[in-house]
């Protein structure tokens, strides 16, 4: 059960509308009217609550769970206790998530939120509806804002920025040199249209290049806390529609991403590079400068992308290869250091 002191829950709701929310079906018999009050962990759920199984190291919790309801891959609905109302779905996660969002459906945007003083908004900038800003952010000149849009606390929008309909700005976020479509989500300490890393260098030291290119986000993109997004600089950075961007990720100027992508937490992308359509790119990745990844790539934690990847691709490692490949150069590396052991 969530914190009170921080989370408003929604609900309850009768067992037959979360299947309707979460797209599941109803396995067995069950009352259709029972109340669900909250969404919990499999080990913490309760008769009250509904939960999830979609990873089998769970399994053994899943077996000993008490929620009232449970949300689970029709290959494992036989495991289920008799006393849980199981709710199947061949996604099970998706399915969760549109439950939780039902219990609680604005997390971010129940903060108390204050309108400014109307000096932080400059007279120039365009306003939609129901705008909410929290105290200390700035919209500067030339903005345009679109409706139902979030502010944080001291969160800067600015000057000639674009921002679309029902978007949120994270506390402390920045937007510079951007046209942001509908429905974006930045997370706090986000900064977006930042200078690239560009430089020439000659015998007296370094001559920085002017960076004077945009950020281009579509529909429905996340960037998460303390994320970076540098504009291009001449082409444009272009984040596309749907794009899931964990915290503390580097995006260099002029990179591309197509829709879909995902990208975790403390990856880095050098400048020029294009990823494809829903490419995914796993922790602590570095992807170098001016290459291409295929659609559909998948690309292991902490591997180092030294080359372009064809569509489809699974890749790991430093270089990145072939992840077969990388499994096998793994194991055979350690049957070497036991053959050395031995000696």
């Amino acid at each position: 059960m969530s914190d009170s002191r921080f989370f408003s829950v929604k609900g309850p709701f009768k067992i037959r509308e979360l299947a309707r929310i979460g797209r599941a079906s109803l396995h067995r018999d069950v009352n259709l009217d029972q109340l669900i009050y909250d969404v919990a962990s499999l080990n913490s759920a309760g008769p009250d609550d509904v939960s999830f199984i979609d990873n089998q190291i769970y399994l053994e919790d899943f077996k000993r769970c008490n929620a009232g309801a449970c949300v689970v891959h029709p290959d494992r609905v036989g495991l289920a206790p008799k006393s849980m109302s199981v709710l199947e779905s061949k996604e099970p996660y998706l399915s969760y998530a549109r439950i939780a969002t039902a219990f609680y459906p604005s997390l971010d945007e129940s903060l108390d939120i204050e309108r400014p003083l109307t000096s932080q908004i400059h007279p120039t900038a365009k306003i939609g509806k129901d705008l909410k800003i929290s105290a200390g952010a700035i919209i500067m000149q030339n903005a345009s804002i679109g409706n139902n849009v979030r502010i944080g606390p001291n969160a800067v929008v600015g000057p000639g920025v674009i921002i679309g309909n029902d978007c949120y700005l994270g506390a402390t976020s920045s937007v510079f040199y951007c046209i942001m479509g509908n429905g974006v989500r930045l997370y706090a300490g986000a900064r977006i249209g930042e200078a690239g890393f560009g430089f020439a260098k000659d015998r007296s030291g370094f001559q920085t290049v002017p960076q004077l290119g945009r950020v281009l986000i579509g529909d429905y993109v996340e960037i998460g806390a303390n994320s970076t997004v540098d504009r291009g600089s001449g082409p444009d950075t272009v984040i596309g529609a749907g794009c899931r961007i964990d915290n503390l990720v580097q995006v260099g100027h002029n990179v591309r991403l197509g829709e879909n992508c995902i990208i975790v937490a403390l990856a880095g992308i050098a400048g020029s590079t294009e990823l494809q359509n829903s490419v995914t790119v796993g922790g602590q990745v570095g992807i170098a400068g001016h290459l291409k990844i295929g659609e559909g790539v998948q690309i292991g934690a902490q591997s180092g992308v030294m080359r372009d990847i064809k569509s489809g691709e699974r890749v790991g490692g430093t270089p990145a290869v072939p992840i077969r490949q990388f499994f096998r150069q793994a194991a055979t590396l350690k049957k070497i250091m036991r053959e050395k052991d031995k000696k």
